[in-house]
C-alpha cells in the first residue's frame, strides 16, 4: 500500500505541470525537492510530515482555479487516481511531554490549488507518527462538510445498519495513519487537526522526541505575498521536581517558563518555505545516580473505576558507565518456511550483530526451530572470539527456511539450558513471525517454571515479525517473563528493531526491583503484574490502581550488578497538570489486552474496552468512527445511548479500519505464508466501483417496485407488447442455457 501511495503521488506531480501559475516569474510553480541519499522513488514520495493529497481521477479538472489555463480537453481516467500534493498554507504544532509520553496535536490548512472552480475532487490526508505512535482523534473542515472522530465499542460498530463499511482510515507500516475526504471544492480551502501520542527514547541520559515535520518543496503556496507561518509549541512536565536541562533541538526554541520539573518553549516564525527538518528534542533532568519517583492521581467523577491511581517511576541516571549484570543467553529463533527470504536474512544479520557485543565472559546459546530443533550446542558456550565464529558458521550452515512452526519444544529447552548463576541474569530472546494453537499452554508453562526459579530466574525478551504472529501472546510472555518485547512490520524494520530489543534487554543495571509500601495497601492491582528490572537504555514506570494510603516516601530495593544491595529513598507527590489516566492508556490497554487473551476473560475485555472509551485511546475492542455533518443543514448530533449508537437528523456515519494488531493468524502460519502488514488498497479499483455503482442503481429501482407495483404495472400493458416482452423473455432464456450446456459438455470449442 505505502508503493501504492508513491506511484500515485508520483503521477499526481507529472500531471501538477497542467497547472498554470501566470506569467510572472514571482508566481512560478515551486519546484519539488531534489531527492537526497538515493532513495527509492517509493521512499522519497511518502509523506515526511502531515500532508494533504487531492485524488485525481479526471485529469480534465486539473487546473488552476484562480487563472484557468484554457488547456486541451484530456480524455480517459487516471487509473489508478493520481494524488497531488496540496499547497499548505499554514502549519501549527502543540506537544505535550509528560514523564516518557508524548502528546501531539497538529494543525493545519491547505487548499485545493490543482481543481479548477466549481470542480470537486476527494482528499487524502497522511499523517506520518513516527514508530509507536497512536492516533487519539481527527477534525475536518471543509466547505461542504466537516468531521470528527469518535471511539465506540465494537459491540455498537455491529449494532448500527447505518454506518458505512469500514474502507477507509489505514495505518501504512505501522507509522503513517491516512483518512479520505469527499468532494472538497476546487479552490478551497481544507482546515485538519490530528492528534496522537507517542513514546519517547531514552538514551545516554536523555528523554529524546522526534516527530515528522519536513515538508517538499511543491507544497509552499505560489506566491511571494501570501503568508507562510509555522509555529511549535512544547511543553515538558518531567514528574520530577529537578530541573529540566535541554540539549538538543531541531527548531531554535524560545523558551517561554520554567520551574521545577516543568520546561514551556516557543518556536514562531514566517517562513520562505516549510520546515525541511524533523522536530527533534532531548531533556534530561539533572542527576547522576539513579533516581525516581511516585505520583498519587485521583480519579475524575466520570472515571469507571473509583480506586485512586498512582505511578511509579524509576530512571537510570546520565551516569554511562553504570555495571550491567553479566549474561546468559539463549537464542531462539524461527526458522519456519515463512522466514524465507529477507525476514530471515535480516534475522540472521540481526544475530550477528547481537553475539559480537557479548562480553567475554558471557555464556550463550542458539536455538533454531520449525517443526523440530537445532541447537547450536549441548550447553552453553562461553562467548570467546572462536565459539563466536564457530556459531556464525553454523548460523549461516543450519539457518534454511522450512517446515512449520512448533514453539513450546525450543522455549522449553531454553529454559532447561541456563543456570542462573549468582553473579548473572539469564535471558531467552524468541524472535518469530508464526502463531501457534498452544500459546496460552506456553504462558501457563512459563509461569509455572518462573515460579520455581525465583530471583534468579530467566528473563524472556520476545520480537514479533508481521502482523500473522499474536503479538499479544508475546507481550504476555514478555511480561510472565520480567522481559521486553519489540515488533517489526516490515521487513525492512526487522534488522534494526532485534538489534535495539537486544541492546536495551540485556542491558539490566538493577534487578528483582521492590516497593516497599506496594505491600502495605489494603488492596493493589498493578501493571505489569510483575515489576520489571531498572535497564540503562529504558525507565522503569510501573502504575496501577489501590486502595489505602502511601506514606510521605517509599524505598525502592533492588540488586546491582556487583551484587550489592541498592536502596534509594522515593518521595511520594501527587500529581500537578498532568493526566496520569492518560499518559499510562496505552501501555495499561495493551498490557490488559494481553491478560484478557490469556485467561480468556470478558471482564477484562470489557474493563479494556471502558478504558479505550474513557481516555480515547483505541484498542482491540473499540473503533473509530468518522462523523460527517453536512454543512447548511440542521445540527445533528450523534449520542450512545445504553451502549446502542444511534443516528439523528442525518449525520452520516463512516466506519474505519480497526487499527489493532489483532490475536495472530494460525491459517497463514499454517500455510506459512510470509509475514506482512495486512493492508488493503489504497484505491477501489474502477471495475469495482463500476459494479458498485451498477449494483447501487439497480437496487434503488428494485426499491421503488414493490411486488403490487410490478402487477399493477403489468396489468396495464396491452397484448401485443406483453406478448413481445414474453418472447424476449423466452429467447433470453434460451441463449442462457446454450451457454450452459457449451459451458457443461465444451462441444462449442
Amino acid at each position: 500500500m505505502a508503493e501504492e501511495l508513491s506511484r500515485s503521488v508520483q503521477s499526481g506531480l507529472k500531471l501538477s505541470k497542467r497547472i498554470y501559475y501566470g506569467k510572472d516569474r514571482s508566481v512560478s510553480a515551486p519546484v519539488a525537492a531534489v531527492m537526497e541519499r538515493s532513495l527509492s522513488v517509493s521512499e522519497t514520495l511518502l509523506p515526511t510530515g502531515p500532508m494533504a493529497y487531492a485524488v485525481i481521477t479526471e485529469p480534465s479538472i486539473v487546473d488552476n482555479p484562480d487563472i484557468p489555463s484554457y488547456q486541451p480537453y484530456v480524455h480517459g481516467r487516471c487509473d489508478p487516481p493520481a494524488m497531488i500534493p496540496l499547497h499548505m498554507h499554514g502549519i501549527t504544532m502543540e506537544v505535550d511531554v509528560y514523564l516518557d509520553t508524548a502528546f501531539v496535536t497538529v494543525c493545519g490548512t491547505w487548499r485545493v490549488h490543482c481543481v479548477t472552480a466549481g470542480k470537486s475532487c476527494d482528499c487524502r490526508i497522511a499523517l506520518p507518527m513516527g514508530e509507536q505512535g497512536s492516533i487519539l482523534g481527527v477534525e475536518i473542515d471543509s466547505t461542504r462538510r466537516s468531521y470528527h472522530t469518535q471511539l465506540v465499542t465494537v459491540g455498537d460498530a455491529k449494532d448500527t445498519g447505518k454506518v458505512d463499511g469500514s474502507k477507509d482510515g489505514y495505518l501504512l507500516k505501522r507509522q503513517i495513519y491516512t483518512l479520505l475526504v469527499c468532494e472538497v471544492n476546487g479552490g478551497s480551502y481544507l482546515s485538519i487537526k490530528v492528534r496522537w501520542s507517542k513514546k519517547l527514547l531514552y538514551q545516554d541520559g536523555q528523554f529524546c522526541l522526534s516527530i515528522p515535520f519536513i515538508f517538499p518543496g511543491h507544497v509552499v503556496p505560489v506566491g511571494n505575498k501570501l503568508s507562510k507561518r509555522e509555529k511549535i509549541m512544547l511543553n515538558v512536565n518531567s514528574g520530577t521536581a529537578t530541573e529540566v536541562l535541554c540539549k538538543t533541538t531541531s527548531h531554535p526554541l524560545k523558551e517561554l517558563r520554567r520551574q521545577a520539573g516543568i520546561l514551556g518553549l516557543l518556536y514562531e516564525a514566517e517562513v520562505l518555505t516549510w520546515s525541511n527538518n524533523d522536530f527533534t528534542f532531548s531533556y534530561s533532568v539533572r542527576s547522576s545516580d539513579i533516581f525516581g519517583g511516585l505520583l498519587l492521581h485521583s480519579p475524575s467523577l466520570h472515571d469507571f473505576d473509583k480506586r485512586e491511581m498512582f505511578c511509579f517511576y524509576l530512571f537510570p541516571g546520565s551516569n554511562n558507565n553504570k555495571e550491567v549484570f553479566r549474561r546468559e543467553v539463549v537464542f531462539v529463533v524461527d526458522i519456519s518456511a515463512s522466514m524465507v527470504g529477507g525476514p530471515l536474512e535480516n534475522a540472521k544479520d540481526a544475530l550477528f550483530a547481537a553475539l559480537y557485543k557479548l562480553n567475554p565472559s558471557d555464556y550463550f546459546n542458539i536455538i533454531a526451530f520449525n517443526d523440530n530443533t537445532l541447537v547450536f550446542s549441548s550447553s552453553m558456550e562461553l562467548a570467546t572470539e572462536d565459539a563466536i565464529q564457530n556459531a556464525t558458521q553454523w548460523i549461516s550452515i543450519n539457518f534454511i527456511a522450512e517446515g512449520g512452526t512448533n514453539m513450546s519444544l525450543p522455549l522449553n529447552q531454553a529454559m532447561e539450558m541456563v543456570t542462573g548463576m549468582g553473579d548473572s541474569i539469564p535471558f531467552i530472546f524468541l524472535i518469530t513471525d508464526g502463531a501457534v494453537e498452544d500459546e496460552r499452554d506456553i504462558c501457563n508453562a512459563m509461569k509455572g517454571r518462573l515460579a520455581i526459579g525465583g530471583p534468579s530466574c530467566p528473563r524472556i525478551c520476545t520480537f514479533g515479525i508481521g502482523s500473522y504472529c499474536n503479538h499479544y501472546f508475546l507481550q504476555m510472555v514478555a511480561q510472565i517473563g520480567r522481559g521486553c518485547y519489540d515488533a517489526a512490520y516490515d521487513v525492512d524494520s526487522i534488522n534494526m528493531g532485534i538489534q535495539r530489543l537486544y541492546h536495551h534487554a540485556s542491558s539490566v543495571i538493577l534487578a528483582n526491583v521492590t516497593v516497599d509500601a506496594l505491600e502495605l495497601l489494603d488492596s493493589l492491582e498493578l501493571y505489569p503484574f510483575q515489576i520489571p528490572d531498572l535497564l540503562s537504555g529504558i525507565p522503569l514506570v510501573v502504575s496501577g490502581r489501590y486502595k489505602g494510603k502511601f506514606p510521605d516516601s517509599v524505598k525502592a530495593r533492588g540488586t546491582l550488578a556487583d551484587l550489592s544491595n541498592f536502596v534509594v529513598d522515593i518521595k511520594v507527590r501527587k500529581a500537578k497538570n498532568m493526566p496520569i489516566d492518560k499518559v499510562l492508556a496505552r501501555r495499561q490497554i495493551d498490557m490488559l489486552t494481553a491478560q484478557a487473551w490469556w485467561l480468556g476473560s470478558e471482564q477484562l475485555e470489557e474493563k479494556v474496552m471502558k478504558m479505550s472509551l474513557q481516555t480515547g485511546v483505541p484498542s482491540e475492542y473499540s473503533r473509530l468512527i468518522l462523523v460527517q455533518t453536512d454543512k447548511g443543514k440542521h445540527a445533528s448530533v450523534v449520542s450512545v445511548v445504553q451502549e446502542k449508537m444511534v443516528e439523528l437528523n442525518g449525520k452520516k456515519i463512516i466506519l474505519l479500519r480497526n487499527l489493532g494488531v489483532g490475536f495472530g493468524n494460525l491459517i497463514a502460519t499454517a500455510e506459512n505464508l510470509p509475514p506482512r502488514t495486512e493492508e488493503a488498497k489504497l484505491h477501489e479499483p474502477s471495475e469495482a466501483m463500476m459494479i458498485k455503482a451498477a449494483s447501487n442503481c439497480c437496487t434503488r429501482l428494485l426499491d421503488c417496485c414493490c411486488c403490487m407495483c410490478f402487477i399493477q404495472a403489468c396489468s396495464c400493458l396491452n397484448d401485443r407488447c406483453a406478448v413481445a416482452l414474453t418472447q424476449l423473455c423466452a429467447a433470453l432464456a434460451c441463449f442462457e442455457c446454450l451457454n450452459c450446456c457449451c459451458e457443461l459438455c465444451f462441444s462449442c470449442d
